[in-house]
Formats: structure tokens, C-alpha cells, sequence
């Protein structure tokens, strides 16, 4: 895989902790739409770049939509730690249920099945993605496993952001609750929306 540059990278992430005021050391998720990667950058650098998949109905915040809701986000809540490989959730709850990890390119299972790991994504800028209809939490926006591993790298969810199921189990000890993620559609970010005290 050829690896784009990452010159873009730190400026978004100084952007991102300057706006949520926490420069806390914790890791921050870039989300890049067009690329359809996921990177996570730690001191001071990208340490891994993963293929993800966001909404197959592009982007937007409106609840309803099933898009992928752009913008300043924080993991709010994170579920399925030990859970086995390919275990489906509903509600968020583990339901004993292990997934057939579908592999060949755009195979599609029978429903948007959740697995593995669950990273619920709290909005942090009003009038963009935190409030009224276009909250992501209420939304239930979340970085997750999917059964679909064959049409990760497209756009193929209902609005979420979907790994393979081995990347997001090894991701999910290093971000714990409060860890920043921005949701980009190109390399740059808007800054100074106000935030929520």
C-alpha cells in the first residue's frame, strides 16, 4: 500500500485539542472520508493508518440520513472488551452471537451487524454535530467491527465508521474514554466553532 503524506496531520490534530482545550496525551483519531483511512496519531507522530469504512450514503450530520457525520467528535462510551472475534451487538450488548467475517470483495451480510468492539462517539460542536437532530450521540454514531471485511476501504455503512475486526480489537485498549476523533471529508479542518463548556 502506498502511504499518502502526512504532512496534513498535525495541524488538524493541534486544531482538534486546541478546540476541546486538552492537550491530556491521549491519543487522537483523524477520520479521513476520502480516503477512507483511519489514523491515529501518538506522540507526536501517525503511528498506524487503517482502511475504514464510513456511510455508503456520504456525509451529513441529520439524524435519519444514515451519513457520516463530519467534525470534532470524543469516544464517549466503549464496549466489548474481551469479547470474542465476531461477536454481535445489538443495543450495544454482547448477544452471545459470533458473526461469519465475510471477506470476498462487496459481499454483504443480511443485516448491518455490529461485532467485535464498539467506540460510541459523542459530537462536540454545536450545530454541527452535537444537539437537536443532528447529535451523533443520539445517532448512535460509532467506530466498530463489521461482518462485511470485504468492502472495507469503500463506503458501505449506515452512517458509522467500520474496521475489520482484528484492527479495532487492537486499537481498543489504546483509546480510552475522552480520546479525541475528528471525522474529515480532505486534509483541513475549520476551526473555531464554540464549544459546549
Amino acid at each position: 500500500m502506498t502511504l499518502p503524506s502526512l504532512q496534513w496531520i498535525e495541524p488538524v490534530v493541534e486544531a482538534a485539542r486546541a478546540q476541546a482545550g486538552t492537550a491530556d496525551g491521549l491519543p487522537v483519531v483523524v477520520v479521513r472520508v476520502d480516503q477512507q483511512r483511519l489514523y491515529v496519531w501518538e506522540d507526536g507522530k501517525v503511528t498506524e493508518i487503517f482502511d475504514v469504512s464510513t456511510s455508503e450514503r456520504g456525509i451529513g450530520n441529520e439524524n435519519g440520513t444514515y451519513k457520516t457525520p463530519l467534525g470534532l467528535h470524543r469516544i464517549a462510551e466503549r464496549f466489548g472488551d474481551g469479547a470474542e472475534r465476531g461477536t454481535v451487538f445489538r443495543a450495544r450488548a454482547n448477544t452471545g452471537e459470533i458473526a461469519e467475517i465475510l471477506t470476498g470483495e462487496g459481499e454483504r451480510s443480511q443485516r448491518d451487524n455490529i461485532t467485535s468492539r464498539i467506540l460510541w462517539l459523542e459530537g462536540l460542536e454545536p450545530g454541527l454535530n452535537r444537539g437537536g437532530s443532528i447529535d451523533s450521540y443520539h445517532r448512535y454514531i460509532y467506530i466498530h467491527g463489521t461482518d462485511e471485511e470485504g468492502r472495507i476501504g469503500q463506503p458501505a455503512s449506515e452512517g458509522c465508521v467500520r474496521m475489520r475486526n482484528d484492527d479495532v480489537i487492537e486499537l481498543f485498549p489504546r483509546l480510552p474514554v475522552g480520546t479525541l476523533v475528528v471525522i474529515l471529508n480532505g486534509p483541513d479542518y475549520e476551526t473555531g466553532r464554540i464549544l459546549p463548556v
